[in-house]
């Protein structure tokens, strides 16, 4: 397989991950009419809500996320995800079951797809890994027109000296008498 396969097959498997992943929104659920069970939801609490759920959740709650694991006539079951809470901070959580009861809750949205924003998104996605594959970013560089390339290096050749430590007169061992060449 030849690099720009490699390259082309991962250029198209990046735009489908990306036109993939899309936009989600929380988008207010029709009244009367609640998702199925499993559904993606959010639900608003109110004071009452609050102060119920204060002890288990914590006092300041302003919005649960999670999964509907199934509703009666006076509760929601939630698999928490995520709490919002007043001060604007988010505790996660990894899908505890929680009982909502219907008077807590002041509004209720699912959590949608938006096609208009995935639609952006994916298109801008997809532009971007273009414009990657276009400059040969991935490849390294410029593409290879078949000559070698230029010698950017400058090399200098010094003479080596002709340096020797026993020219030196006060080198010279006057002792011995022995002229050093």
């Amino acid at each position: 397989m030849t690099l720009a396969q490699v390259m082309s097959r991962g250029v198209l498997a990046a735009a489908f991950v990306v036109i993939l992943v899309g936009c989600y929104t929380l988008q207010p659920a029709p009244e009367g009419v609640l998702p199925p069970a499993g559904a993606e939801m959010a639900f608003d609490i109110n004071d009452a809500g609050r102060v119920a759920l204060g002890g288990a959740m914590g006092p300041a709650i302003a919005r649960i996320e999670g999964r509907l694991v199934n509703r009666d006539s006076s509760a929601y079951i939630v698999a928490v995800r995520e709490i919002t809470l007043l001060n604007g901070g988010d505790q996660t959580w990894s899908g505890e079951r929680v009982q909502l009861k219907i008077e807590y809750v002041t509004e209720h949205y699912e959590r949608r797809l938006s096609r208009g924003r995935s639609i952006a998104m994916g298109a801008a996605g997809i532009g971007l890994i273009a414009l990657i594959a276009s400059r040969s970013i991935l490849t390294g560089g410029n593409p290879d027109d078949g000559r070698p390339p230029p010698d950017t290096a400058q090399t200098n050749r010094m003479p080596l000296l002709r340096f020797s430590p026993l020219r030196i007169p006060a080198l010279r061992v006057p002792l011995l008498r022995i002229p050093l060449p």
